[in-house]
């Protein structure tokens, strides 16, 4: 295989140095620039499935222009070549951030899981703002990381959770805020996807695919042989614990989103993992995580507890039976609080119980919004975005301790969140991963 030439973030400083330095200077700039334009210059990193998603939901606003395209896969670059003729396209991002930084002034990061944080913060270094794909990161420490940088440089973010901008997520957050069913009490959330695998990895090595480069997918994670069958790419990359971060990682910003926004909730106290602990390769099967957050004024207790299930794993019966004999939405969360309880389905309109008492309640009117012409207007300093990464980021790191906390099942983690630090030096290691070499990036020290 053809090694990939090296770039790193020497090189980027040395092209574009003071760009790279000039923090919140540089990011007002890009604002006053692109505004004065009336036009946002926007490069995608990925050109297929959510990244493919993302161009076309970004380019329904006319203010954007889709400069330039990163995708390691040549073979699915042929709808966007199709959709944006004059968009420049590069197999390496590095190349593109090279070649095109004094063109763009934003950008989308939609690639698997353990290529967010290099490619997001080579971007946010040359003063780029970022739409990035949720989970934020793969690891915990690059979120955090992410999270610091893109606020001291004072940069336009948002994580791609659009199910926020609905009206009935909106709605929900806006219900558990007023009260609707007083202080809460406990929260249960769950989805039936199951992004794991308990075999193990195939013992074998396909032929890479003519226009598909390995090794830059592999990017920061070591080398290892491709294996074909959609094993990796571009289908199963979601159940490998190297590249994605399980059903949790996919589905969990989503869900947990609305508490969070609800409850105001920041860092757990504790993270506990009741299922089955990830094999050498892949990430386990029906996940069921509990979380202990510090209370606030919206919550019953000086605590509040959040569950997670997913896959075959579901709330028990005594938390069902508020639901009064209704069906449990397949996706959903149940905010359990003092006087009712609130049921959230995924995408879909809120339910108070009991009945009986909510039978006459009248729902407050919520507009939806549009997640992705948040960003481009907030780039357009006409907007400010809900999901940016001071929110996004808590979000993520959450839900990537359930991650960790999988790895060490039937035991309670207490997490000191300010320090990124678990009182148990084991689960340490998972905090942070290393870089294969040639891959290092100062800003993440």
């Amino acid at each position: 295989m053809t090694r990939t030439p090296n770039f790193n973030r020497r090189t980027f400083l040395k092209t574009f140095g003071a760009a790279a330095l000039a923090g919140p200077f540089l990011a007002r700039a890009v604002v006053a620039a692109a505004q004065s334009r009336g036009v946002l210059r926007h490069a995608s990193f990925g050109a297929n499935g959510m990244a493919w998603e993302d161009i076309q939901e970004l380019a329904k606003n006319k203010q954007l222009e889709l400069v330039a395209v990163a995708e390691v896969d040549l073979a699915r670059t042929l709808e966007v070549r199709k959709a944006f003729p004059r968009a420049r396209i590069y197999q390496d991002y590095r190349k593109l951030l090279d070649k095109e930084a004094r063109n763009i002034d934003s950008v989308n990061v939609s690639t698997p899981d353990h290529m967010h944080a290099p490619i997001a913060m080579s971007a946010m270094e040359l003063g780029k703002h970022v739409y990035g794909q949720k989970p934020l990161a793969h690891d915990l420490f690059e979120v955090r990381r992410m999270t610091e940088f893109a606020r001291r440089k004072k940069l336009i973010t948002q994580m791609g959770i659009q199910i926020q901008s609905t009206a009935m997520y909106r709605l929900g957050v806006l219900l558990v805020q007023a009260g609707a069913v007083g202080k809460i009490k406990e929260v249960h959330s769950w989805c039936p996807k199951s992004w794991g695998d308990a075999g193990a990895k195939p013992n074998r090595r396909d032929p890479v695919p003519a226009g598909f480069n390995w090794d830059l997918w592999l990017g920061v994670c070591e080398n290892r042989p491709f294996i074909g069958n959609a094993y990796y790419h571009p289908a199963n990359w979601r159940k490998r614990l190297d590249f994605g971060t399980g059903t949790f990682g996919d589905m969990d910003c989503h869900i947990l989103d609305p508490v969070f926004g609800a409850l105001g909730l920041r860092s757990p106290i504790s993270v506990r993992s009741e299922g089955a602990a990830p094999n050498a390769w892949n990430w386990a099967l029906d996940s069921r995580i509990e979380y202990i957050f510090p209370g606030n004024r919206r919550t019953a207790d000086s605590t509040v507890k959040v569950t997670w299930y997913d896959g075959s794993q579901a709330p028990p019966a005594e938390v069902l039976k508020n639901l009064e004999g209704d069906d449990r939405p397949a996706i959903g969360s149940i905010f359990i609080g003092t006087e009712g309880s609130l049921v959230l389905p995924h995408i879909s309109q809120p339910i108070l119980y009991p009945g009986k008492k909510f039978a006459s309640f009248k729902m407050p009117e919520v507009e939806s919004g549009d997640h992705w012409t948040q960003f481009v207007q907030a780039c357009l300093g006409k907007d400010r975005t809900t999901a940016n990464f001071d929110f996004a980021g808590p979000l993520t790191e959450a839900v990537l301790l359930g991650g960790v906390a999988s790895r060490f099942p039937k035991t309670t983690l207490q997490w000191d969140g300010a320090n990124l630090q678990f009182d148990l030096a084991e689960a340490n290691r998972f905090v942070r991963r290393a870089y294969r070499p040639g891959w290092k990036m100062e800003t993440l020290l």
